[in-house]
Order: C-alpha cells, then sequence, then structure tokens
C-alpha cells in the first residue's frame, strides 16, 4: 500500500518560506538516509570551500540515494539541511539554490535549515538529511 502524504501549515502559526510545519504519513514504509555529503564516487570532497560546488553534488548524492530505493523528491516528509555560517544571507541565498536544484520539491515537506561551525570533512560546507515514504 502506498504512503499517503499530507502537508499541513495551521492557521494559527506563520507561512513558512515554501516549506510546511507538519508532514503526516499514512500506511507504508519510510526510509532514512544518512546525511548526504558533498561527496563523489571516490570518496573524495567536491569543491573544498565551494558552496555552489558542493550543494550541487549534494543534490546529486540525494537524487542518486532516493533513485535507489524507488523514491523521488515529492515522496521526501523531512529534510535537515545543516550549512557552515552564521551569515543569514548565505543560509538564505544556499535555501533558494536548494528549493530550485532537482531536488526542490524534498524541501516542500517539513524541513529545517541549520548554520553550524563544522561538519565531517576538512572543507566540507554543506550536508542533508532525507527521510521519504516509500512508494508501493
Amino acid at each position: 500500500m502506498p504512503s499517503k502524504i499530507t502537508r499541513i501549515n495551521p492557521d494559527l502559526l506563520h507561512t513558512p518560506p515554501g516549506y510546511h510545519h507538519i508532514t503526516v504519513v499514512e500506511p507504508g514504509r519510510m526510509a532514512f538516509l544518512a546525511g548526504q555529503c558533498p561527496i563523489d564516487v571516490t570518496g573524495g570532497l567536491v569543491g573544498a570551500g565551494d558552496l555552489d560546488a558542493q550543494l550541487d553534488q549534494v543534490v546529486a548524492n540525494a537524487m542518486t540515494a532516493l533513485g535507489a530505493i524507488g523514491a523521488e523528491p515529492e515522496d521526501v516528509v523531512r529534510t535537515v539541511v545543516y550549512l557552515v555560517s552564521e551569515d543569514s544571507d548565505v543560509l538564505s541565498t544556499a535555501w533558494e539554490r536548494l528549493t530550485r536544484s532537482p531536488l526542490g520539491p524534498a524541501f516542500t515537506t517539513a524541513s529545517t535549515l541549520l548554520g553550524v561551525a563544522r561538519l565531517g570533512f576538512r572543507g566540507q560546507l554543506i550536508e542533508i538529511d532525507l527521510t521519504a515514504a516509500l512508494p508501493g
């Protein structure tokens, strides 16, 4: 049985910029993807210190991971984006680029964007965690 996904913004909460406050998933299977990093197939960091290059690699990796389980960005029910920056303009620009990417529909769900001090790989600027409701 496929999952039914309902996204809700209650009237008494602020209207968020593109995502939803609540995502409800009814019967089905769930997949929890490990943090998608800007790492290529050989295990090397892509674009050390280059946010645009890293965003593109993280999106490509997330799309590959979703495809491996038969899911699409629309099946994502939770995202958490970790970005090495305390600058709200950098965070906003990254969010806009993500929402315009092929992974963009994943960010219409319950989403969180966090500015952090550092991530696991030297030169790494971004990582994305995804949870998806699997079709069929």
